[in-house]
């Protein structure tokens, strides 16, 4: 028989990629976007990459949910096998208050298990992040951090988007400490980029975006991680028929590159581009950080050496990860392509 999957944040970056590649597995998917618009446009998004689109208004349907609102969970979760959560809010800028994020992150992931509890479906894949990892106190220049790490919410390195992501996480663990029926595996991407499938790109995109537009006279020394889209996407539904990755933590990660040597990779491939490589010293970007809040954020990890191990995903899951570089130039070619640079 065939399975439902119930998607939430469908209409996100990973999530139209997971839409797709559930569809492809053969699976019923049914996403939870914020309106029927929303709706509409992950339709659009999924039929141009399906290879078969006549059976896609059988297999494909949607229910309007919210983090906030316990409103439609109910139905939503009705004969469903799987969940898999994808939905938290994911803002460039630090908002003024932190709650904005923490709360619908945390609040939206035990109102999704608690309505998964409820309606009996006891296998769960979260979307969490890398950031729920790797933000230690003190932070140090040099570090590598698989899946027993965990952020320490006192870390310098712990934002708003930081400790959301570790709390939620956290508190879907605790949940199913309390709830063993639930079989969850948690996904940790890194920097996510690679091709979108449409104009509606997400916020890491927008970093890319930046660099080609040359918004910035001289970089920050940041060290990225990054990781395909398609490859997390791949990620999450290989944990639906992985049962060996049930209660483990999965890490998503290609590779890491500076900051600036992403911005030469996309001068390389895009040479007639203004783009900035040059290295702004680390006095500048702190100092900077006193007048722009956002830049805070990364004053913390200047120049710290800070990677994942990849090595969980490779074996149980059995992901052979697209290059980072790869996934970079796809990411720029997409913007150029669809004229989402000036």
């Amino acid at each position: 028989m065939t399975k439902t999957v119930l998607i939430t944040g469908a209409s996100g970056f990973i999530g139209k990629h997971i839409v797709l590649q559930l569809l492809e597995a053969g699976y019923n998917v049914r996403g939870s976007v914020r309106n029927q618009a929303k709706a509409e446009e992950v339709r659009a998004a999924i039929k141009v990459h399906l290879k078969d689109q006549k059976s896609l208004a059988k297999r494909l349907s949607f229910v309007e949910l919210d983090l906030t609102s316990d409103e439609g969970w109910d139905e939503a979760l009705a004969g469903v096998d799987a969940l898999l959560h994808t939905a938290s809010p994911f803002p460039l800028a630090q908002p003024k208050d932190e709650d904005e994020l923490i709360r619908p992150a945390v609040d939206g992931t035990l109102r999704a298990l608690n309505a998964a509890k409820a309606a009996g479906v006891c296998r769960v894949v979260l979307t969490s992040s890398v950031a729920a990892v790797y933000a230690q106190n003190p932070v140090p220049d040099e570090a590598t951090y698989n899946e027993d790490n965990w952020t320490d919410l006192n870390s310098p390195a712990a934002s708003a988007y930081v400790k959301s992501k570790t709390l939620a996480e956290r508190a879907a663990w605790d949940f199913v400490n309390e709830n063993p029926e639930i079989k969850l595996t948690t996904i940790n991407p890194c920097l996510v980029l690679g091709p979108p499938l449409d104009t509606n790109i997400g916020s890491s995109m927008e970093l890319v975006q930046r660099v080609m537009q040359g918004k910035d006279p001289a970089l920050p020394a940041l060290c990225l991680e990054v990781v395909d889209v398609r490859d997390i996407a791949k990620m999450h539904v290989a944990a639906l028929s992985a049962p060996e990755s049930e209660g483990k933590r999965v890490i998503g990660s290609s590779g890491d590159m500076w900051f600036r040597d992403m911005a030469r990779l996309l001068k390389v491939a895009h040479p007639d581009r203004k783009i900035t490589t040059r290295q702004a010293p680390n006095w500048f970007i702190r100092l900077y950080a006193l007048i722009d809040p956002a830049v805070g954020q990364i004053v913390a990890i200047l120049g710290k050496h800070l990677v994942t191990d990849n090595s969980r995903a490779r074996s149980v899951l059995g992901i052979e990860f697209i290059a980072a570089e790869e996934a970079t130039t796809a990411a720029a070619d997409f913007l150029v392509e669809n004229k989402l640079v000036d």
